[in-house]
């Protein structure tokens, strides 16, 4: 039977790249519905969708903005996650331990991601610099446990 015991926190790597990965499908379903996709220079569509004044409003067009935002910045976050993970695992941190860690990463970044794409005042952006450094913890502490495991054999 799988519960939290179970070493799980290997299934958190392609879970961590949904979330990088949805923001970006989002951004393409809302701007291939309103001006047209772009597949031959698909970098070039958020710059098309922001310049098509009559078809995408200004606050639409910031919101895509922070969806490519998102995108990015997990695409970012996910090599080191990865890293932590494979690190944990590799020295046998405790499962349950590793589980906790990986669900809670889970969380930040879905967190994250929500307030990046729909908080849009200067003053929204403080909750999600403290949810992305309280993220960036996990993957630290996982590193350095691990590290700490390995240096001690």
């Amino acid at each position: 039977m799988v519960d939290f015991n179970s070493p799980l926190s290997l299934y958190s790597i392609p879970v961590i790249w949904f979330t990088s990965f949805y923001p970006n499908f989002w951004k393409f379903l809302i701007i291939d519905r309103k001006v047209g996709y772009n597949n031959v220079q698909p970098r070039s569509n958020l710059n098309q969708a922001k310049t098509a004044k009559d078809k995408i409003s200004p606050e639409l067009a910031a919101r895509l903005e922070r969806m490519e935002g998102a995108h990015l910045n997990g695409n970012e976050a996910l090599p080191l996650w990865a890293a932590a993970v494979l690190a944990g695992n590799l020295v046998g941190l405790d499962n349950h331990w590793m589980n906790i860690m990986s669900a809670s990463y889970v969380v930040s970044r879905l967190l994250f991601n929500h307030l990046y794409i729909n908080f849009n005042h200067v003053g929204n952006g403080v909750p999600r610099t403290i949810v992305f450094f309280i993220g960036l913890s996990f993957p630290l502490r996982i590193l350095w446990k691990a590290a700490e495991k390995a240096a001690s054999r």
